[in-house]
């Protein structure tokens, strides 16, 4: 199952092991079931801390579980944990093993001290590289909690239960069979969700801060440029993040990221967290801004209110926010979304094999995925607003060398139409007939750009007609010691390289505002 490379690199991780640990285990004799007692084999070769218990007992098979040898196993596998799953098998292995976890000393207690029992169950896509963090997460707490178990599902193997479960997006979270989330949550979001009071506790503490030199609103490539430029100075950086890494997480695939011939979202997401970490930043993750408030209003400094009620304060502040998908903002796509309408191909493609599915835009995201679908389902239908497509001629000429892939242009979408529960179609009308037509299909796969992720700031500072934050070449928004960088800004070009450079640029500007500002007469 594990080549020999793979195994030795297993066998390594393995001699970390600080006491036994048991998988159990409930195979057949199918494909699938074979190919899992071929990696069970490769495990059990790899170290001798470890056993098997056959006959398991479990609903799902092929399945198997990591435990303590004669305790019932918390963590369970419906699926062959390989693709960007074959992480989350190690560190299940490890953790249950006593290998100590990298996360805080306070999130460890958080988890520890959570009351009650939570029964989470996770469908994923081996092609999902968000699917992890969950499963990551969610095995962690299991380690740490003898009431918490944690059960990875994959979707394709398990499609009667995704068929039952209305099941259109990876990853789907159920816990104690309700619905618990959709999309890639991070532990602290999971135990804000779980520890009621975690919200209120963290605010206090956030209140509690004192002021910044240079303040980050944003954890993307912008962000982290400007904290990592901010703290060399050897001033007080602080950055504020809904989410580190941003819209780069939903990234799959990076090759033009100079002197990096090929990455991945999550892995250059990873690189630039462990860089600002690198330095004294004080990284304020999972928080939302809900208003800027300038220093005329708020006395010598900026402050910063976030959606929780805490109050930061800045001499100076830099916005990084990103952008978000671009939604059609038609009838029908937000009550569909995560049950037919979807963002990311990589991750929910395979939850479509063999059905139809209809792509909304002609740009190289569109096209790129709609090539990628159509290895995966029945047909791909490509919708495009205008009348010629605009991705890069050679990714044109791979789509319409495909044979299950229809390319309607001059097509306005008007309508996503479903049964009440998943989607069934997509209405369109056509521009040049004037015609209204209807496309019967299961999914649908909005790719038509981003907008800025600038809501709360309409008001407060000057934004372009497209909502974007005006600056100039320094990074200088209209309010005196308030800079922004990234894609959140009238940059002309959305590109991570840019980015990093433009959050670079805000940084030393901001700095150079401080000390100028700060200047004795």
């Amino acid at each position: 199952m594990l080549d020999t490379a793979i195994k030795g690199q297993l066998k390594a991780y393995l001699e970390r092991l600080q006491r036994p640990i048991e998988l159990v285990a409930t195979l057949d004799d199918s494909a699938k079931g074979q190919e899992m007692r071929a990696l069970i084999n490769d495990i059990l070769e790899c170290s001798d801390k470890v056993s098997l218990r056959e006959n398991g007992g479990f609903a799902r098979v092929p399945s198997f579980a990591v435990g303590l040898p004669g305790e019932t196993p918390r963590i369970h596998f419906a699926g062959l944990p390989m693709g960007h799953e074959f992480t989350s098998l190690v560190l299940a292995l490890l953790q249950t093993g006593g290998h100590p976890p990298k996360v805080e000393q306070s999130v460890i207690d958080q988890i520890k001290a959570l009351p009650g029992s939570f029964d989470f169950e996770t469908y994923i896509s081996l092609s999902c590289h968000n699917c992890p963090d969950v499963i990551q997460a969610l095995n962690l707490m299991a380690v740490l909690n003898p009431n918490v178990t944690s059960t990875m599902i994959d979707g394709a193997m398990f499609q009667d239960e995704v068929n039952a479960r209305q099941i259109m997006a990876v990853p789907t979270t159920y816990l104690n069979d309700a619905e618990f989330g959709a999309g890639r949550m991070l532990i602290e979001e999971i135990l804000a969700k779980v520890d009621t009071g975690a919200a209120t506790r963290a605010a206090e503490e956030l209140g509690k801060k004192e002021s910044f030199d240079v303040l980050v609103v944003g954890g993307g490539p912008a962000g982290a440029a400007a904290a990592i430029y901010a703290a060399r100075k050897g001033i007080r950086t602080g950055i504020v993040a809904e989410r580190f890494g941003g819209q780069v997480m939903d990234t799959l695939g990076i090759e033009n990221f100079i002197s990096v011939s090929h990455t991945e979202g999550p892995k250059l997401v990873a690189s630039l967290e462990q860089h600002v970490k690198d330095y004294d930043v004080d990284v304020m993750n999972l928080q939302r801004a809900n208003k800027l408030i300038p220093a005329s209003e708020n006395g010598d400094l900026i402050a910063l209110e976030l959606e929780n009620g805490a109050k930061l304060q800045a001499k100076t502040i830099i916005l990084s926010t990103g952008a978000r998908w671009r939604e059609m903002n038609v009838p029908g796509e937000k009550e569909y979304k995560a049950k037919g309408v979807c963002f990311c191909p990589h991750c929910d493609g395979p939850l479509f094999k063999g059905k139809r599915v209809a792509v909304i835009g002609g740009g190289n995201s569109g096209v790129e995925a709609a090539i990628d679908l159509a290895g995966i389902v029945a047909h791909v239908t490509l919708l495009e607003f205008a009348d010629t497509l605009r991705a890069d001629a050679v990714l044109q000429n791979k789509l319409y060398s495909l044979s299950n892939v229809t390319v309607i242009k001059s097509a306005q979408t008007t309508e996503v139409t479903g049964d009440g529960q998943k989607v069934n179609g997509i209405t369109y009308k056509d521009r040049v007939s004037e015609e209204i037509k209807h496309v019967e299909l299961e999914g649908i796969f909005v790719q038509i750009g981003l907008l800025p992720n600038t809501d709360w700031l309409k008001g407060t500072l000057d934004l372009s007609k497209f909502g974007e934050i005006v600056i100039d070449a320094k990074g200088q928004t209209s309010l005196p010691g308030v800079f922004a960088a990234g894609d959140c800004t009238t940059v002309p070009y959305k590109q991570i390289i840019i980015a990093m450079g433009a959050g670079a640029t805000a940084s030393l500007s901001a700095f150079d505002h401080m000390i100028r500002s700060s200047a004795p007469a």
